[in-house]
């Protein structure tokens, strides 16, 4: 079932209120167009929007995020991504990097200053542009498991199995 476009249009949908009228910052409206898995609060993360409703930015500058959702009113001031995207970014860029740097050492005879010339501008660019793509993930994923004071939220439509 396709979800529609909008958190009021999915408010309606639900015969809820609109989400984001008259919250105060700080608060979470309690029915915004919440994500349907960890997979989709993460794309919307990737993307540089907010992991719960989809609407807004989550970054108020490269990598800092807003204080709260202007359009659910989340309150973003929880998060603590630290170094861990950092972490992501070396790690996706070394396993990218790594078959270049296999295929330009067998099959071309480049001195090290060629290949150096070539691979450190290529792995700052790759390092760099997976930064902020890898901090909005790990927000969503601390907003998406309740950590560090988020209240972890789901869908009213979502059936999650209780403890066994």
């Amino acid at each position: 079932m396709p979800h529609p476009a909008t958190p009021a249009a999915d408010s309606a949908a639900h015969g809820l209120p609109d989400a984001a009228a008259n919250v105060p910052p700080g608060r979470a409206a309690p029915f915004a167009l919440l994500p349907a898995s960890f997979r989709s609060a993460a794309a919307r993360g990737i993307r540089g929007r907010c992991p719960r409703c989809g609407e807004a930015r989550l970054f108020a500058r490269w990598l800092k995020p807003a204080e709260h959702c202007p359009a659910c009113a989340q309150d973003w001031t929880h998060q603590r991504a630290d170094d861990f995207p950092a972490y992501l970014s070396i790690l996706v860029t070394g396993h990218l990097l790594a078959p270049v740097i296999i295929a330009l050492v067998s099959d071309f005879e480049l001195s090290p200053g060629a290949l150096a010339a070539i691979l450190l501008p290529l792995a700052v660019v790759l390092m760099l542009g997976l930064l902020q793509p890898a901090k909005g993930a790990v927000i969503a994923l601390q907003w998406w498991h309740g950590l560090n004071g988020f209240v972890r939220e789901r869908r009213p439509d979502r059936d999650e199995p209780g403890p066994a």
